[in-house]
Protein backbone atom coordinates (compact mmCIF):
# COMPACT_ATOMS: atom_id res chain seq x y z
CA UNK A 1 0.00 0.00 0.00
CA UNK A 2 2.86 2.47 0.93
CA UNK A 3 4.65 2.25 -1.86
CA UNK A 4 1.39 2.30 -4.14
CA UNK A 5 1.05 5.70 -2.66
CA UNK A 6 4.95 6.75 -3.12
CA UNK A 7 4.86 5.36 -6.77
CA UNK A 8 1.35 7.47 -7.51
CA UNK A 9 3.13 10.86 -5.62
CA UNK A 10 6.11 10.11 -7.86
CA UNK A 11 4.05 10.18 -11.04
CA UNK A 12 2.25 13.25 -9.70
CA UNK A 13 5.67 15.25 -9.69
CA UNK A 14 6.54 13.80 -12.52
CA UNK A 15 3.60 14.96 -14.44
CA UNK A 16 3.88 18.64 -12.97
CA UNK A 17 7.55 18.54 -13.67
CA UNK A 18 6.84 17.46 -17.12
CA UNK A 19 3.80 20.66 -17.24
CA UNK A 20 5.93 22.98 -15.39
CA UNK A 21 8.52 22.50 -18.68
CA UNK A 22 6.27 22.17 -21.05
CA UNK A 23 4.75 25.87 -20.05
CA UNK A 24 8.28 27.51 -19.81
CA UNK A 25 8.71 25.57 -23.07
CA UNK A 26 5.63 27.27 -24.43
CA UNK A 27 6.74 30.89 -22.36
CA UNK A 28 9.74 30.70 -24.21
CA UNK A 29 8.84 30.22 -27.41
CA UNK A 30 6.21 32.97 -27.98
CA UNK A 31 7.06 36.44 -28.84
CA UNK A 32 6.20 39.47 -26.46
CA UNK A 33 4.02 41.15 -29.59
CA UNK A 34 3.34 40.22 -33.09
CA UNK A 35 4.66 44.04 -33.36
CA UNK A 36 7.87 44.28 -35.79
CA UNK A 37 9.00 47.95 -34.62
CA UNK A 38 13.17 47.76 -33.99
CA UNK A 39 13.87 48.78 -30.41
CA UNK A 40 17.01 49.86 -29.63
CA UNK A 41 18.57 48.52 -25.81
CA UNK A 42 21.85 49.17 -24.46
CA UNK A 43 23.44 46.38 -21.92
CA UNK A 44 25.86 48.01 -19.45
CA UNK A 45 29.34 46.59 -19.37
CA UNK A 46 29.22 44.83 -15.62
CA UNK A 47 25.04 44.68 -15.58
CA UNK A 48 23.63 41.66 -13.68
CA UNK A 49 21.52 39.43 -15.26
CA UNK A 50 18.52 40.52 -13.24
CA UNK A 51 19.25 43.74 -14.64
CA UNK A 52 19.63 42.76 -18.10
CA UNK A 53 15.67 40.94 -17.97
CA UNK A 54 14.18 44.26 -15.98
CA UNK A 55 16.13 46.31 -19.32
CA UNK A 56 14.01 44.18 -21.99
CA UNK A 57 10.66 43.80 -19.95
CA UNK A 58 10.59 47.64 -19.36
CA UNK A 59 11.46 48.10 -23.27
CA UNK A 60 8.17 45.96 -23.82
CA UNK A 61 10.58 42.87 -25.13
CA UNK A 62 9.59 39.84 -22.85
CA UNK A 63 6.39 38.89 -21.35
CA UNK A 64 7.23 36.70 -19.14
CA UNK A 65 10.36 37.33 -17.42
CA UNK A 66 10.35 35.09 -14.91
CA UNK A 67 10.34 32.28 -16.95
CA UNK A 68 13.62 33.93 -19.10
CA UNK A 69 15.21 34.29 -15.51
CA UNK A 70 14.67 30.84 -15.02
CA UNK A 71 15.87 29.59 -18.22
CA UNK A 72 19.08 31.98 -18.04
CA UNK A 73 20.26 30.21 -14.84
CA UNK A 74 19.25 26.88 -15.72
CA UNK A 75 21.43 26.69 -18.91
CA UNK A 76 24.32 28.90 -17.55
CA UNK A 77 23.49 31.88 -19.92
CA UNK A 78 22.88 34.36 -17.18
CA UNK A 79 26.68 34.59 -17.09
CA UNK A 80 27.63 34.56 -21.07
CA UNK A 81 25.20 37.81 -21.93
CA UNK A 82 27.19 40.23 -23.72
CA UNK A 83 27.65 44.17 -23.21
CA UNK A 84 26.58 46.74 -25.85
CA UNK A 85 24.18 48.29 -27.60
CA UNK A 86 21.46 45.98 -29.43
CA UNK A 87 18.56 46.26 -32.25
CA UNK A 88 15.54 43.83 -30.96
CA UNK A 89 11.82 43.86 -31.93
CA UNK A 90 9.18 42.42 -29.69
CA UNK A 91 8.33 39.74 -32.79
CA UNK A 92 11.51 37.92 -31.41
CA UNK A 93 10.88 35.09 -28.87
CA UNK A 94 12.85 34.88 -25.85
CA UNK A 95 14.86 31.74 -26.99
CA UNK A 96 15.95 33.89 -29.78
CA UNK A 97 16.81 37.04 -27.65
CA UNK A 98 18.97 35.14 -25.67
CA UNK A 99 20.47 33.65 -28.43
CA UNK A 100 21.51 37.26 -30.08
CA UNK A 101 22.84 38.37 -26.33
CA UNK A 102 24.91 35.39 -25.55
CA UNK A 103 26.75 35.32 -29.14
CA UNK A 104 26.81 38.98 -28.68
CA UNK A 105 25.15 40.65 -31.73
CA UNK A 106 25.44 44.39 -30.94
CA UNK A 107 25.29 47.31 -33.06
CA UNK A 108 28.48 48.33 -34.64
CA UNK A 109 28.93 51.78 -35.85
CA UNK A 110 30.85 52.86 -38.35
CA UNK A 111 34.07 54.69 -37.23
CA UNK A 112 36.27 56.58 -39.95
CA UNK A 113 39.64 57.36 -38.90
CA UNK A 114 41.24 60.10 -41.41
CA UNK A 115 45.02 59.45 -42.17
CA UNK A 116 47.69 62.23 -40.35
CA UNK A 117 46.00 61.96 -37.03
CA UNK A 118 47.86 61.62 -33.67
CA UNK A 119 46.70 58.82 -31.41
CA UNK A 120 45.04 62.00 -29.08
CA UNK A 121 42.89 63.26 -31.89
CA UNK A 122 41.74 59.46 -32.67
CA UNK A 123 40.85 59.22 -29.12
CA UNK A 124 38.37 62.19 -29.27
CA UNK A 125 36.96 60.84 -32.36
CA UNK A 126 35.90 57.61 -30.77
CA UNK A 127 34.81 59.74 -27.44
CA UNK A 128 32.59 61.00 -29.53
CA UNK A 129 31.11 58.57 -31.21
CA UNK A 130 30.83 56.54 -28.05
CA UNK A 131 33.05 53.67 -28.70
CA UNK A 132 35.08 54.23 -25.80
CA UNK A 133 34.49 56.28 -22.65
CA UNK A 134 37.48 58.04 -22.01
CA UNK A 135 40.34 60.36 -24.15
CA UNK A 136 42.78 59.85 -20.87
CA UNK A 137 42.50 56.14 -20.25
CA UNK A 138 42.89 55.95 -23.86
CA UNK A 139 46.07 58.11 -24.72
CA UNK A 140 47.49 56.76 -21.52
CA UNK A 141 47.40 53.36 -22.38
CA UNK A 142 48.94 54.65 -25.97
CA UNK A 143 51.94 55.93 -23.79
CA UNK A 144 51.93 52.68 -21.49
CA UNK A 145 55.69 50.97 -21.95
CA UNK A 146 54.39 47.60 -20.15
CA UNK A 147 51.00 47.68 -22.90
CA UNK A 148 53.07 48.67 -25.72
CA UNK A 149 55.86 46.37 -24.73
CA UNK A 150 52.62 43.22 -25.07
CA UNK A 151 51.92 44.52 -28.23
CA UNK A 152 55.51 43.20 -29.87
CA UNK A 153 56.14 46.66 -30.25
CA UNK A 154 59.57 48.60 -29.00
CA UNK A 155 58.69 52.28 -29.00
CA UNK A 156 58.15 55.12 -26.61
CA UNK A 157 54.80 55.36 -27.47
CA UNK A 158 51.96 54.36 -29.81
CA UNK A 159 52.28 57.15 -32.42
CA UNK A 160 51.93 55.97 -35.81
CA UNK A 161 50.92 52.05 -35.30
CA UNK A 162 47.03 53.28 -35.22
CA UNK A 163 46.30 52.74 -38.49
CA UNK A 164 43.81 55.22 -40.40
CA UNK A 165 40.99 53.11 -41.27
CA UNK A 166 36.97 52.81 -41.39
CA UNK A 167 36.45 50.35 -38.50
CA UNK A 168 32.98 48.83 -37.04
CA UNK A 169 33.00 49.22 -33.22
CA UNK A 170 30.55 48.80 -30.61
CA UNK A 171 29.71 51.23 -28.50
CA UNK A 172 31.46 50.83 -24.93
CA UNK A 173 34.55 49.08 -25.36
CA UNK A 174 37.81 48.78 -23.47
CA UNK A 175 40.50 51.04 -24.99
CA UNK A 176 42.41 47.83 -24.92
CA UNK A 177 39.72 46.39 -27.58
CA UNK A 178 40.23 49.42 -29.98
CA UNK A 179 43.99 49.39 -29.74
CA UNK A 180 44.77 45.94 -30.30
CA UNK A 181 41.49 46.41 -33.61
CA UNK A 182 43.99 49.69 -34.50
CA UNK A 183 47.22 47.95 -34.25
CA UNK A 184 46.21 44.59 -36.29
CA UNK A 185 44.88 46.60 -39.02
CA UNK A 186 48.63 48.34 -38.91
CA UNK A 187 50.30 44.65 -39.40
CA UNK A 188 48.16 43.36 -41.91
CA UNK A 189 49.18 46.47 -44.00
CA UNK A 190 52.67 46.20 -43.32
CA UNK A 191 54.04 43.75 -45.72
CA UNK A 192 57.25 41.40 -44.93
CA UNK A 193 58.76 43.49 -48.38
CA UNK A 194 58.17 46.71 -46.24
CA UNK A 195 60.63 45.89 -43.72
CA UNK A 196 63.02 44.47 -46.71
CA UNK A 197 63.04 47.98 -48.84
CA UNK A 198 63.61 49.86 -45.32
CA UNK A 199 66.55 47.44 -45.08
CA UNK A 200 67.62 48.55 -48.41
CA UNK A 201 67.24 52.17 -47.77
CA UNK A 202 69.33 52.01 -44.56
CA UNK A 203 66.69 52.57 -42.54
CA UNK A 204 64.82 50.46 -40.00
CA UNK A 205 60.55 50.24 -39.69
CA UNK A 206 60.41 52.86 -37.17
CA UNK A 207 62.62 55.24 -39.01
CA UNK A 208 59.88 54.56 -42.46
CA UNK A 209 56.98 54.73 -39.85
CA UNK A 210 58.91 58.63 -38.44
CA UNK A 211 59.66 59.61 -42.46
CA UNK A 212 55.87 58.58 -43.61
CA UNK A 213 54.20 60.51 -41.00
CA UNK A 214 55.98 64.22 -41.67
CA UNK A 215 55.21 62.80 -45.44
CA UNK A 216 51.73 62.73 -44.36
CA UNK A 217 51.47 66.05 -42.52
CA UNK A 218 53.00 67.70 -44.96
CA UNK A 219 51.00 67.32 -48.17
CA UNK A 220 47.44 66.12 -49.10
CA UNK A 221 48.14 65.57 -52.79
CA UNK A 222 48.76 61.95 -53.44
CA UNK A 223 51.38 62.51 -56.60
CA UNK A 224 53.57 65.22 -54.35
CA UNK A 225 53.92 62.31 -51.64
CA UNK A 226 57.07 60.78 -53.06
CA UNK A 227 58.64 64.12 -53.88
CA UNK A 228 58.38 64.90 -50.44
CA UNK A 229 59.84 62.22 -48.90
CA UNK A 230 62.62 62.32 -51.65
CA UNK A 231 63.58 65.88 -50.36
CA UNK A 232 63.97 64.71 -46.86
CA UNK A 233 65.85 61.70 -47.83
CA UNK A 234 68.01 64.14 -49.94
CA UNK A 235 68.42 66.29 -47.17
CA UNK A 236 69.45 63.15 -44.53
CA UNK A 237 71.86 62.03 -46.62
CA UNK A 238 73.87 65.63 -47.09
CA UNK A 239 73.32 66.03 -43.13
CA UNK A 240 71.04 68.95 -43.45
CA UNK A 241 68.11 69.79 -41.16
CA UNK A 242 64.87 68.73 -42.73
CA UNK A 243 63.49 71.98 -41.23
CA UNK A 244 59.89 70.57 -41.13
CA UNK A 245 56.98 72.69 -39.34
CA UNK A 246 54.47 69.75 -38.94
CA UNK A 247 57.36 67.89 -36.95
CA UNK A 248 57.95 71.55 -34.86
CA UNK A 249 54.38 71.88 -34.11
CA UNK A 250 53.86 67.94 -32.75
CA UNK A 251 56.67 69.16 -30.24
CA UNK A 252 55.04 72.31 -28.86
CA UNK A 253 52.24 71.74 -25.92
CA UNK A 254 49.71 74.12 -27.21
CA UNK A 255 49.37 75.85 -31.00
CA UNK A 256 47.01 78.19 -32.14
CA UNK A 257 47.22 77.38 -35.78
CA UNK A 258 50.56 80.07 -36.37
CA UNK A 259 54.00 79.10 -36.23
CA UNK A 260 56.07 81.84 -35.21
CA UNK A 261 59.60 82.29 -35.33
CA UNK A 262 59.41 81.50 -31.60
CA UNK A 263 58.11 78.35 -32.17
CA UNK A 264 61.24 77.59 -34.64
CA UNK A 265 63.57 78.44 -31.85
CA UNK A 266 62.18 76.29 -29.01
CA UNK A 267 64.56 73.54 -28.82
CA UNK A 268 62.09 70.69 -28.22
CA UNK A 269 63.11 67.19 -29.59
CA UNK A 270 60.90 67.48 -32.39
CA UNK A 271 62.98 70.37 -33.60
CA UNK A 272 64.25 69.61 -37.21
CA UNK A 273 65.48 72.92 -37.63
CA UNK A 274 67.19 73.13 -34.94
CA UNK A 275 68.32 69.32 -34.95
CA UNK A 276 69.30 67.32 -37.45
CA UNK A 277 68.18 63.62 -38.50
CA UNK A 278 64.50 62.34 -38.09
CA UNK A 279 62.59 62.92 -35.01
CA UNK A 280 62.53 60.89 -31.80
CA UNK A 281 58.76 59.37 -32.99
CA UNK A 282 56.37 59.66 -35.89
CA UNK A 283 54.58 62.80 -35.34
CA UNK A 284 51.04 61.15 -36.71
CA UNK A 285 49.35 57.96 -38.20
CA UNK A 286 50.28 57.63 -41.46
CA UNK A 287 48.38 56.05 -43.95
CA UNK A 288 49.62 53.18 -47.13
CA UNK A 289 50.05 55.80 -49.82
CA UNK A 290 52.63 57.64 -47.19
CA UNK A 291 54.64 54.68 -46.16
CA UNK A 292 54.71 53.48 -49.59
CA UNK A 293 56.59 57.21 -51.08
CA UNK A 294 58.52 56.81 -47.31
CA UNK A 295 59.71 53.63 -48.96
CA UNK A 296 59.76 54.43 -52.59
CA UNK A 297 60.50 58.25 -52.71
CA UNK A 298 60.96 59.73 -56.21
CA UNK A 299 64.14 59.67 -57.90
CA UNK A 300 65.27 63.44 -57.79
CA UNK A 301 67.09 65.66 -56.75
CA UNK A 302 65.42 68.39 -55.00
CA UNK A 303 65.98 70.00 -51.58
CA UNK A 304 63.33 72.36 -50.78
CA UNK A 305 59.77 73.13 -51.61
CA UNK A 306 57.21 75.75 -50.57
CA UNK A 307 53.66 75.90 -50.38
CA UNK A 308 51.69 77.38 -53.23
CA UNK A 309 48.87 78.28 -51.09
CA UNK A 310 46.55 75.83 -53.11
CA UNK A 311 47.08 73.06 -51.37
CA UNK A 312 50.60 71.87 -53.81
CA UNK A 313 54.25 72.66 -53.54
CA UNK A 314 56.64 74.09 -55.77
CA UNK A 315 59.98 72.09 -55.47
CA UNK A 316 63.64 73.01 -56.05
CA UNK A 317 66.89 71.70 -56.39
CA UNK A 318 69.16 75.02 -55.24
CA UNK A 319 68.69 78.25 -52.11
CA UNK A 320 68.50 80.30 -54.53
CA UNK A 321 66.09 79.02 -56.58
CA UNK A 322 64.05 78.23 -53.53
CA UNK A 323 64.33 81.94 -52.80
CA UNK A 324 62.86 83.07 -55.62
CA UNK A 325 59.91 80.48 -54.67
CA UNK A 326 59.40 81.50 -51.69
CA UNK A 327 59.20 85.24 -52.55
CA UNK A 328 56.76 84.57 -55.21
CA UNK A 329 54.24 82.50 -53.49
CA UNK A 330 54.90 83.30 -49.67
CA UNK A 331 56.44 86.62 -49.32
CA UNK A 332 55.17 88.65 -52.22
CA UNK A 333 51.39 87.12 -51.13
CA UNK A 334 51.97 89.24 -48.28
CA UNK A 335 53.01 91.95 -49.55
Amino acid sequence: MVGRIFLKGLTVAFTILVVAALQLLLFLSLPASKESPEREISIPRGATFREVVEILTSRGLLRHPLAFSLYGEVTDKDQKVKAGRYKLTPSLSPLEIMDRLVRGEVMLKKVTIPEGLTFTEIARILKHQGVIASVGDFTALCQDHAFIQSLGIEASSLEGYLFPDTYFFSEGLKPQEVIHAMVDNFRRVWKPTFSQRARELGLDNYQVLILASIVEKETAVPEERPLIAAVFYNRLKRGMPLCSDPTVIYGLKTFNGNLTKEDLRRPTPYNTYLFRGLPPTPICNPGRESILAALYPAQVDYLYFVSRNNGTHHFSRTISEHNRAVWRYQKRRLK
